[in-house]
């Protein structure tokens, strides 16, 4: 018969004696404790397993650390923890690689300081019941006509949603931010302090509001800050209409002139 190069030779049925590494009529020890002869060979077949599934071994060493690179190591990582491993293989002058390797092996990774863990809003129904329970605040950018974009800062109360303390700036800052809050806490309680009982401060997870400035100015008055779900500003949706309203009163009361650009 002509072959063609499409013609694959069947498999036989037995393996070659020369490529098996061990006897085909080797039994199993639980069935042939049973009284049941059946041949490896014959429980791959039923499994469609392969047989060198069955017979394999890990033969992997366990690795190995050389002491002259260990204690080299340690001494430095000890000397400064924060060090990760290019930074102890630059100043031992060893392989990159293989202070990696050393590393993971012992244990000795930099444990790295969590980031981003601040309270979030619970996705739930949110309904205040007395004032001064949770306030918002939020920052726009508001077209001013001839003197172009200006940041615009606004507090409110939830609950009665009145306009409590807003701030008009150029730059979108932190310091506009708290000149808001600031402002509110004089409208509300007539002079700066710590408050009495505490409440909610709520707000985006922008840079303004999570800025140090900003986060300090606030734990000074006593506030807690509770931050909005990222990508979800309908968290903060009370906000939304008093900013319309905010700037309508800011435009007339500042002799600005208003038009119909959208807000950026």
């Amino acid at each position: 018969m002509r072959r063609c190069w499409r013609y694959v030779p069947e498999k036989s049925s037995k393996p070659c004696l020369a490529t098996r590494t061990r006897s085909d009529s080797v039994y199993p020890s639980g069935l042939q404790a049973e009284g049941f002869k059946v041949s490896m060979s014959q429980l791959c077949r039923w499994f469609e397993v392969p047989r060198s599934t069955a017979y394999f071994k890990p033969c992997k060493a366990t690795p190995k650390v050389q002491e002259q690179f260990g204690k080299a190591i340690k001494a430095m990582i000890d000397k400064d923890p924060s060090f990760g491993y290019r930074t102890v293989a630059g100043l031992l002058k060893f392989n990159k690689n293989t202070v990696q390797s050393i590393v993971q092996i012992r244990g000795w990774q930099v444990k790295q300081r969590p980031i981003g863990l601040r309270p979030r809003v619970e996705a739930m129904q949110s309904m205040e019941q007395a004032t001064d329970e949770r306030w918002a605040t939020d920052l726009c950018r508001v077209w001013t006509g001839r003197d172009g974009w200006a940041s615009l800062s606004v507090v409110i109360d939830c609950y009665t949603r009145e306009l409590l303390g807003c701030h008009l700036s150029r730059s979108a800052k932190a310091t506009t931010g708290e000149s808001a809050l600031e402002q509110a806490l004089i409208n509300r309680y007539g002079t700066l302090g710590r408050v009495t009982t505490p409440f909610l401060l709520r707000s985006v997870n922008g840079l303004v509001f999570t800025s140090r400035s900003y986060t300090r100015v606030v734990k000074s008055y006593g506030l807690p800050q509770d931050f909005i779900t990222s990508h979800c500003p309908e968290q903060n949706g009370r906000l939304r209409g008093s900013f319309e309203r905010s700037r309508s009163s800011l435009s007339t009361a500042n002799g600005l002139r208003r038009c119909n650009m959208p807000v950026g």
